[in-house]
Formats: C-alpha cells, structure tokens, sequence
C-alpha cells in the first residue's frame, strides 16, 4: 500500500507519470485532485495548473471527452472552495493561531491573507491561478466574513474561468499542434512560470518598496545632510 502511495506522488509531479495516471484514472481522478486542493489544506501542494493542462492536452487526443471533462471539474472546483470558505468562517481568529503541521502551514495561510487584502473580492477569482494561494483563500474569505452570496458569484465565476481556461487553451491547443502531447514537460513549464509569476513581482515590488523605505529614512536621519 505505502509503494502505491508512493508510486502515485512521483507520477504526479513528472509529466509522463501525471500523462499516465490520467489516462488510467480518467476525469474520476481529476475531480478528486481539484477537490481536495480547492478544499483542504492537504490539497495546496498539488499539481491543479499541470493536472488540468495535461487532461486538455490529452482530451484533444480522444483520450477523455471534453464533455466529461468540463462541467464535472468546474463543479468540483467550486464545491472544493466552498468547504475551505466555510473552515475559514467557522475557524475565524483561530485559523490563524493554529500550529505548523505537514497539511497545513500558517506563512501560507498568511500570504494568502496579503492577496485577499489586495484585490479583495477579485482574490477569490484571481487566486485560482495562483499555487498555493488558491488553496488557502477561501478560508481566508471565510475567515474575513466575506457575505457568502457575494463569495459564491466571485467563486462560481472563478471556478468556471479557471477550469475553462486552463483545459480549453490546452484542448485547443493540442489540436493545433500535432503530438504536442510529447513535448508537453515545455507547455507544464511555461504553465508553472506564468502561475508564480504574480508571486515574483510581488515579492521584486515589496523588495524594492523596503529599499526605498530604509533609504528615505537613512536620508531624514540628523547628519545626514552633512555627510
């Protein structure tokens, strides 16, 4: 049991691993995947951006029809969000004292928090493509008392918009290049950059804000004008 545990994890963080694991599994697997990384802290290290590409890519090929693909993802990608808003809402204040443990980590939960407080009701659709922060912004809207009714329409349109865009695109996209499906380690790379992206201009932005901030200060020091 431990092997196929095992066995599993390493096929889904290698393209041709995760290539194999879908085509045994179908969108069964799928669904399950986005579930749980939508709806439980476990759930933030998994593949979702690669998962979905990937079933694109391969539904192009006639490997999964789009039929049974779509609709059942975009669900539960949005049932998923609703449990992790719903722990956030129930949690409140104590979501944000509760200890590190191997499913879940406070620092993520945290930056979580700064994107919400960012974008505010957009986070909810934004966060989608983001790793990690889409795991953890729903309990942070929960948790911040985000009326539910305006959650779910944010929700609902983000789940629906990231599903949509990541499988059409890949769908599409296989259709306009033929055995794309050999090289697709490049496309999951250019996925996985464009993701984190937003994180590494955020962090470059707040470096440089730091910067500007510890010179300002360093130049309204007293002497400084005489040095």
């Amino acid at each position: 049991m431990l092997d196929a545990i095992l066995h599993f994890f390493r096929a889904l963080f290698n393209p041709d691993g995760l290539r194999e694991l879908i085509r045994a599994g179908g969108s069964p697997l799928i669904c399950t995947i986005v579930f749980i990384e939508t709806g439980f802290f476990v759930g933030f290290f998994l593949p979702g951006d690669s998962l979905l590409v990937t079933a694109g890519i391969l539904s192009a090929g006639g490997v999964i029809p789009l039929k049974f693909l779509l609709l059942p993802v975009m669900l539960c990608a949005t049932v998923g969000d609703q449990i992790g808003y719903w722990i956030g809402r129930s949690a409140g204040a104590a979501l944000y004292r509760r200890e590190d443990s191997f499913f879940f980590r406070r620092s993520h939960l945290q930056r979580a928090r700064d994107f919400y407080e960012k974008y505010g009701g957009r986070a909810v659709i934004l966060a989608r493509f983001v790793p990690i922060i889409r795991t953890f912004c729903p309990p942070v809207a929960g948790a911040a008392r985000m009326p539910y009714g305006r959650y779910v329409a944010f929700d609902i349109f983000g789940g629906i918009f990231w599903v949509g865009t990541m499988v059409l695109g890949s769908y599409f996209l296989g259709h306009l290049i033929p055995n794309i499906a050999r090289r697709i380690h490049y496309v999951i790379a250019v996925v996985i950059l464009l993701s984190i992206m937003p994180a590494i201009i955020s962090i470059l932005r707040a470096r440089r804000q730091l910067h500007a901030l510890n010179s300002n200060r360093a130049a309204s020091m007293p002497g400084a004008e005489k040095e």
